[in-house]
């Protein structure tokens, strides 16, 4: 079985849960890469961020080359943005649906705040399945890292190798 982390990371959290994952199971990672940045400071970055995620925007992607059929389990990484999942993912989602069926899924949302369960619960509708393989929530895990914030990050990634019969 082969796995491909396909992830969307403003600030840094994400990819690095990305790249943990990445190194704790084998994984391959994508980052997805909006053609027009997001603001990253201040009022703008609520602001924008949010109204693109609330209106469900589909910003245009860098072209990112991936066999998806090399695949049995994407999982999915982004930041909660107005208690949804990040646009970016909705893009890679909608170009992808065909190539995406017959996959299975896993998810992590990294936040500040509040808002992952009914972000991780949209985007199950948005890909058209019930519920995920597996979940898992991280609150600034790179911004405010420490040893219990890691070890989270290790339970996920054994909880996705035991799946796999690991």
């Amino acid at each position: 079985m082969k796995d491909l982390v396909v992830y969307y990371s403003l600030e840094g959290n994400t990819e690095y849960v990305a790249n943990r994952i990445k190194d704790g199971i084998g994984a391959d990672t994508l980052r997805l890469i909006p053609k027009k940045a997001y603001h990253d400071k201040g009022f703008a970055k609520f602001f924008w961020g949010g109204k693109s995620a609330v209106m469900a925007e589909k910003p245009k992607l860098e072209e990112c080359k991936v066999d998806l059929a090399a695949y049995d389990r994407i999982i999915f990484g982004f930041p909660v943005w107005a208690s949804n999942f990040t646009p970016p993912l909705r893009t890679f989602i909608e170009d992808h649906a065909e190539e995406l069926k017959g996959k299975r899924f896993a998810a992590f949302a990294c936040q500040s705040g509040a808002g992952a369960e009914k972000a991780l619960a949209k985007l199950a509708k948005c890909i058209g399945i019930v519920d995920f393989e597996l979940t898992a929530v991280f609150i600034d895990p790179k911004e405010k890292q420490d040893k219990s914030k890691d070890g989270q990050i290790e339970a996920f990634c054994g909880a996705l190798g035991r799946r796999e019969g690991i």
